[in-house]
């Protein structure tokens, strides 16, 4: 019977992963936070998603979460998508004694895909990031040893090239996302496909980033007040998105990352990308009105 080959989550290892995999990305996390922006190569498990689906991000938290943390994750930043909701799950069955929430300032670990939160994270909260390719060299060199030797001597020329060639094509620095950035003065890294807006957030941060490849088998790390500068130019400084003049429909936001929206009717809104940062305002809003309606009353 198909029923019997159903097994309850008391048969799974506690947050699926069992004790020993636990302790190697352990160990390779305390070598990357004590080698700011470099990979470390570690071995991958299977996990009921496919890998690209998060599957490097997931195998942190999971390998971290123990009594009493509280779990956020975010997928192109809502907590309400598909690829969230279905990794949130799996935490939740495993995991019973972890609590999760759509709240940022709540959290103490934070899984996120594509973005950073709004407000601004704290000292002793951990940020997670999927990233499906950690390899910042790989558009300008294919050879993974060659990368590898690059990295090495710190030899960087071709990506100060690639940007140069950024310029004289489009008139700008183009990337917009996944921006490569010099970590502590020694590593190029790719802070993951966040968007430029993100990209200041990981510069001198009070908590620590922890980025996971499942795929590509690597971990890498940016300590907290760790320097991330972007890669620029002094005629050709970098920039994040323009939104001036911008404010997002639903709660008004001007200073948020927004995204573009097509209306049935053909016409152009825009809407808060963290939704939780969105909903809280709207919320804060309603509960003004009602207050400012006591007092008339």
């Amino acid at each position: 019977m198909l029923k019997d080959l159903i097994t309850t989550e008391e048969n799974y290892n506690y947050a699926f992963l069992d004790e020993g995999s636990k302790r190697e990305i352990r160990r390779n996390l305390l070598k990357a936070v004590a080698i700011p922006g470099y990979q470390v190569p570690f071995g991958s498990r299977e996990l009921p998603i496919g890998r690209g689906w998060g599957t490097g991000g997931l195998q942190i938290t999971l390998s971290l979460i123990g009594q009493g943390d509280i779990v956020k994750v975010i997928d192109q930043g809502t907590d309400a998508g598909v690829n969230a909701a279905n990794i949130r799950r799996l935490i939740e069955r495993t995991a019973p004694d972890v609590t999760t929430t759509f709240q940022t300032t709540e959290a103490t670990i934070i899984q996120t895909r594509h973005r950073i939160p709004e407000e601004k994270m704290q000292a002793g909260q951990l940020l997670v990031l999927q990233v499906p390719l950690p390899e910042p060299l790989r558009l300008v060199e294919r050879s993974e040893n060659a990368t590898r030797r690059m990295h090495a001597d710190k030899n960087y020329s071709r990506m100060w090239v690639a940007l140069y060639e950024e310029i004289v094509k489009h008139g700008l620095l183009a990337r917009a996302y996944s921006y490569p950035v010099m970590v502590n003065g020694r590593y190029v890294m790719a802070p993951s496909p966040i968007p430029r807006w993100d990209v200041e957030k990981l510069h001198n941060a009070e908590h620590l980033s922890l980025f996971g490849a499942g795929r590509e088998k690597r971990l890498y790390a940016v300590p907290p007040r760790t320097a991330v500068i972007p890669l620029d130019f002094e005629d050709y400084p970098f920039t994040v998105e323009d939104f001036h003049g911008i404010r997002c429909q639903r709660c008004g936001a001007e200073h948020s990352f927004l995204d573009e929206i097509t209306t049935e009717a053909g016409q152009k809104t825009y809407m808060c990308s963290d939704t939780a940062y969105c909903d809280e305002r709207v919320a804060k809003k309603a509960a003004e009105r009602e207050m400012q309606k006591e007092f008339a009353g």
